[in-house]
């Protein structure tokens, strides 16, 4: 069992463990924020014919090549092709008229707006010299047949879901949303709608990680909650290893006397693999798995556990979600407000990233582990570097964004 590594290899150390579940089929009007889970290959060229760019007038550029104002050319129409049609060849000396969108017919190679003609019911008068392929929009120029859309693994939002009915597919392949066991422990804890006596405190976590899975693509099944009493704790997990795709519980991860979440963890058949991470905060914490399936224990503490989880915990709950990208995408951002706090071990500062012409970060007014309430609108978390002292405003930091 290692003990208080990096948060960097605490993290590579479970999205090594962590594999996509299985698939499933569902509708493409069901399908946004899914994940895919096949190479999304081309079968047919988009558009699948030449089409016109404007609403106007296609012929040969080779009839119009001495064209301007002071020698134009007049070409006889043969009728009008509109968006869905299909018009009859273009012939030398002759010219249609067309719509957006309309197949640019056999003959043509050029389209001008009508707006840079002059026309009656029967001809067109064209006033400058036009090359073989303007205004129109090539068969395959949105996409060839043959080309890779998307990975297996992409996000599906509205490019890609239209991108797929462009395809013709309506049912889309995607992998399953996991579903995530949640225990909360503590015998000082009391659900959020219960009686809150002297000395107790709300369950505050329940709703944190069920908001942080679910907007992952997690569907949460929360087993309960547990006093500090092993037995227990183990009796949940064992239900959550028996339903779930992966365990989470809060509470009871440190060295006090009452913290046996790792205990539990052992008793229901968990290795432990990791305790504590070198970070602050979220540095208590307790990693292992039970039959291939990821249990996390993190810190009671809610702004602690929340960090610990994005840093470490999210990009494996990402990859089992069958994310291609699991890893949060990376920022540099410069600190509006000074932080004055020296840092002995990596410290991340969660806080709103703003653009105003450059990234600005501007950290929650409190950092403190229990302050739940400082993660309202986090999109990201700043580094500040282990052995670093206070730092001033105006520094640049590396990060990611949730």
């Amino acid at each position: 069992m290692l003990k208080n590594e990096s948060w960097t290899a605490a993290r590579d150390l479970l999205l090594g463990i962590a594999g996509p579940v299985n698939t499933e089929m569902i509708s493409l009007e069901e399908s946004a924020g899914r994940i895919l889970a096949f190479d999304l290959k081309a079968a047919e060229d988009v558009p699948p014919f030449d089409r016109s760019a404007y609403d106007g007038y296609a012929f040969r550029a080779e009839d119009v090549k001495e064209a301007s104002r002071e020698n134009p050319v007049t070409l006889r129409l043969t009728g009008t092709i509109a968006a869905g049609d299909v018009g009859k060849p273009v012939t030398p000396g002759y010219a249609v008229h067309l719509m957006t969108g309309a197949p640019v017919p056999d003959g043509a190679d050029c389209v001008i707006k009508f707006e840079r003609t002059a026309f009656t019911d029967e001809t067109v008068t064209i006033f400058d010299a036009l090359c073989p392929g303007d205004n129109i929009v090539r068969r395959g120029e949105d996409v060839a047949a043959g080309s890779l859309l998307a990975p297996c693994g992409t996000v599906i939002d509205a490019g890609l879901a239209g991108t797929l009915a462009a395809q013709g597919i309506v049912q889309v392949q995607v992998y399953r949303r996991p579903v995530i066991g949640l225990i909360s422990t503590g015998s000082e804890v009391v659900e959020a709608d219960q009686v809150q006596g002297a000395g107790m405190i709300r369950n505050a976590n329940r709703s944190t990680f069920t908001a942080l899975l679910e907007r992952e693509g997690c569907r949460v099944c929360y087993l309960g909650l547990a006093g500090d009493d092993a037995g227990d704790i183990q009796a949940l997990i064992e239900n959550g290893l028996a339903r779930c795709d992966a365990v989470i519980l809060t509470g009871g991860v440190s060295v006090g006397d009452w913290d046996v979440t790792p205990e539990a963890m052992e008793r229901a058949g968990t290795q432990i693999l990791l305790r504590g991470v070198d970070m602050k905060p979220g540095m208590a914490c307790a990693y292992g798995t039970a039959g291939g399936k990821l249990v996390l224990g993190l810190s009671g503490n809610p702004a602690s556990a929340l960090t610990n989880f994005c840093a470490c915990v999210l990009p494996a709950l990402r990859r089992l979600c069958g994310r291609q990208d699991p890893m949060p995408q990376p920022v540099r951002a410069c600190l509006e407000r000074g932080f004055r706090k020296r840092s002995p071990s990596d410290r991340f500062l969660r806080g709103q990233l703003r653009l105003d012409g450059k990234v600005t970060f501007v950290p929650a007014c409190e950092q403190g582990n229990a302050v739940l309430s400082s993660t309202i609108g986090c999109n990201a978390f700043l580094l500040i570097p282990a052995g670093s002292g206070p730092v001033e405003a105006g520094t640049e930091l590396k990060g990611f964004v949730l």
